[in-house]
């Protein structure tokens, strides 16, 4: 019965890693323009469309002109393919396995989505701090992503409190990077924890 089950649960993880991928492309294709229609790709269309479209449908992740919903959606398929990986491995269904690796999946989506953040404030602050030309397009997409962001963390570290520019961008990177270090250290200490739980 065991080995049964994880011949099943190979199979399934097997099959998440491949339509991983197929999202993957799917997202890569998006980013070009005017590919020509074909049979394979409307096929990857038909397969992938649809359960991407219900994560932009239900996730509001749009930060200026990027949409990290097909980053969740992909995350998402991740998760599955780790549970059934763990189980086809391991031949037992633990909840504690199976919540630690949600809480770690979910927290790699965060670190990465923080340490992003980050990057972009930084390179406000240095665009900032050396009077670069703000209406060229790279500046336009950095300001696009920076400013709502900075609008949400000024609100957490000053609530209706009105700080200068400059110091909104150092408390929000220093927010964010305190954020960072945080969960690098404490989710993988209690994913740990979780995954020794009985059930």
């Amino acid at each position: 019965m065991e080995e049964i089950m994880s011949l099943i649960f190979g199979i399934l993880a097997g099959a998440a890693g491949i339509y991983s991928l197929l999202l993957f492309i799917r997202i890569i294709l998006s980013w070009f323009g005017g590919i020509p229609s074909s049979r394979p790709v409307d096929l990857l269309v038909r397969i992938t469309d649809p359960y991407l479209d219900w994560w932009r449908s239900h996730l509001n992740l749009r930060i200026g002109f990027l949409d990290f919903s097909a980053v969740a959606a992909i995350i998402a398929v991740s998760i599955a393919q780790n549970i059934f990986g763990s189980i086809a491995n391991s031949g037992v269904l633990k909840l504690g396995n199976i919540l630690a690796i949600i809480l770690l999946s979910i927290w790699s989506v965060i670190f990465f989505i923080l340490g992003f953040c980050l990057v972009i404030l930084i390179l406000r602050l240095i665009g900032y701090l050396t009077n670069r030309n703000i209406y060229s397009p790279f500046w336009r997409v950095i300001d696009s992503i920076s400013q709502p962001l900075l609008y949400r963390l000024n609100r957490i570290i000053f609530g209706n409190r009105i700080a200068g520019y400059l110091k909104g961008i150092l408390l929000s990177s220093l927010l964010l990077a305190a954020l960072m270090a945080g969960g690098y250290i404490a989710v993988p200490a209690l994913a740990v924890l979780i995954s020794k739980l009985p059930v």
